[in-house]
């Protein structure tokens, strides 16, 4: 279940790098680890096409010890601008085929073992989708939550380029890969702490920012609420909501670390695309 690799450096996160925008591409030129011996966790929503989902990995792949990649629901889409016009599975896996083909760890891999600075951790990508369950207020089903949200009209491209063949629905799909995914992690050493990378928070809370608090329907599932608890997480980092932030739930650090859209990083006082550090902890030795 697991593979091991040592040394020093630092476990280091990014996600929605949206390279289709030229500002973010130049972002990722400009990415570099500080030491040979950094990690890189990628949480999902690189790009939209299979050519530039590639080439960002590659190019990262061949900067970093390590990359670990976990899919976003904008690698998912069947794009009308992509060459590619996989759907649902066969596109997720042929992805996971172009991951191997350049080095990069994906939910289907043995999860590796982080040795340096922090460690030992369990990095564990994990792709789960989402099923509906995170309802605005007042909404008891699916349908009162899509109704509502296209009376809003804040609904997600998902629903018209997130295909979950052969799965009948999406939540269909979402609750398989919960399912595969909650065996494999319970077959880690019950002594070894984790790192969970998931392109959506395993529990509701960070979404309660949201200014359209209906989009939280595609931000993940209540399936996995106790995961960062059962599954021992030292941390769980995500991206998809476009808010790089910190919190803490249960005595668990939830990190978003998103990139996000030109549009909103230009707003942010902080400088774009920084790698934020998940091991060791921010202000620890090194």
């Amino acid at each position: 279940m697991t593979s091991t690799a040592g040394g020093a450096g630092q476990l280091l996160a990014i996600s929605d790098l949206h390279i289709g925008y030229e500002e973010n591409r130049a972002l990722v030129e400009k990415m570099r680890p500080d030491s040979d011996d950094d990690w890189l966790l990628v949480a999902g929503d690189v790009a939209e096409t299979v050519a530039d989902i590639r080439w960002a990995l590659k190019t990262l792949a061949g900067r970093f010890a390590k990359v670990v990649w976990a899919p976003g629901n904008h690698e998912l889409w069947t794009h009308p601008k992509d060459s590619v016009t996989l759907r649902g599975v066969e596109r997720y896996d042929h992805l996971v085929e172009v991951c191997r083909e350049l080095g990069v760890t994906t939910p289907e891999d043995p999860y590796p073992v982080w040795e340096g600075p922090g460690g030992p951790v369990a990095v564990a990508p994990l792709f789960l989708l989402y099923d509906y369950s995170f309802l605005p207020s007042g909404c008891a089903t699916k349908e009162e939550g899509l109704k509502y949200a296209h009376g809003t009209g804040i609904v997600c491209n998902d629903e018209y380029l997130l295909h979950p063949d052969p799965y009948p629905s999406r939540e269909a799909w979402c609750e398989a890969r919960v399912a595969e995914t909650e065996r494999r992690l319970a077959a880690l050493p019950e002594d070894l702490p984790t790192v969970l990378v998931n392109h959506y928070p395993l529990d509701r809370h960070p979404t309660n920012v949201l200014w359209y608090p209906e989009f939280a329907m595609w931000c993940g599932t209540r399936l996995t609420a106790d995961w960062h608890r059962r599954f021992r997480a030292r941390t769980m980092v995500y991206g998809h909501l476009h808010i790089p932030r910190t919190t803490w739930h249960e005595g668990v650090r939830f990190e978003e670390v998103s990139v996000g859209y030109p549009r909103e990083w230009r707003k942010r006082p902080d400088p774009p695309g920084r790698l934020r550090r998940i091991l060791p902890k921010e202000g620890a030795a090194r």
